[in-house]
């Protein structure tokens, strides 16, 4: 695979560092890692170059994404080919019957909401009783004003598809809650956004 299949994200580029850091704190050394919402792959390629004790599997709703993804992680033994997933399916072929963490950066809010609570119902069936689920992006929050900049963001998204939109952490917890998942941990990251982990409730 050739960088022409290369496709390039500066957003990914920027915030793979804070995220890497964060991975490397909460994760073990060693697992099996469902990565949702591939997109470019550039986050599945610097991680997981990061991590060698862990084996990633990347994915993706879009299948058009899946060579860039390949091109970007052509020459890390530890990650798996990409594979096509629609977290609205009520099973997810190819992804391990059990994994220790599954990871999904900037989906939530650039697709429908029914998305979201199929992240978690999925997230809830393959994560192993220890494992994480970790999300990442910008959410509106009851106890933080929201600022201008994810304000005019979450137009824009609404503008691009009325689907689209920054959504409410409380409403996002509903969903993991009602998919036997809780908020374990809520990290502020770079550019307004936030790091959620999220485990097994009890």
């Amino acid at each position: 695979m050739d960088d022409h299949s290369r496709r390039h994200s500066p957003a990914a580029e920027r915030n793979g560092p804070p995220i890497l850091a964060a991975l490397q704190r909460l994760l073990p050394p060693s697992g099996v890692l469902l990565e949702i919402a591939s997109g470019s792959g550039q986050h599945a390629a610097f991680c997981s170059a990061e991590l060698p004790g862990w084996r990633w599997q990347p994915s993706d709703y879009d299948a058009a994404a899946l060579p860039s993804i390949a091109a970007w992680c052509a020459d890390l033994t530890n990650v798996r080919p990409p594979i096509t997933l629609n977290v609205l399916d009520t099973t997810w072929p190819g992804v391990p019957a059990q994994v220790d963490a599954v990871y999904c950066a900037n989906m939530i809010h650039i697709a429908p909401w029914a998305c979201t609570a199929g992240l978690m119902r999925g997230a809830a069936r393959h994560l192993a009783p220890q494992g994480l689920l970790i999300t990442y992006g910008p959410y509106l929050l009851a106890d933080e004003p929201t600022t201008p900049s994810n304000l005019a963001f979450d137009a824009d998204l609404r503008a691009r598809n009325p689907a689209w939109g920054i959504r409410r952490l409380a409403d996002v917890t509903a969903e993991a809650e009602a998919a036997g998942l809780h908020l374990r941990e809520r990290i502020d990251m770079p550019a307004n956004n936030k790091l959620l982990v999220w485990a097994h409730a009890g």
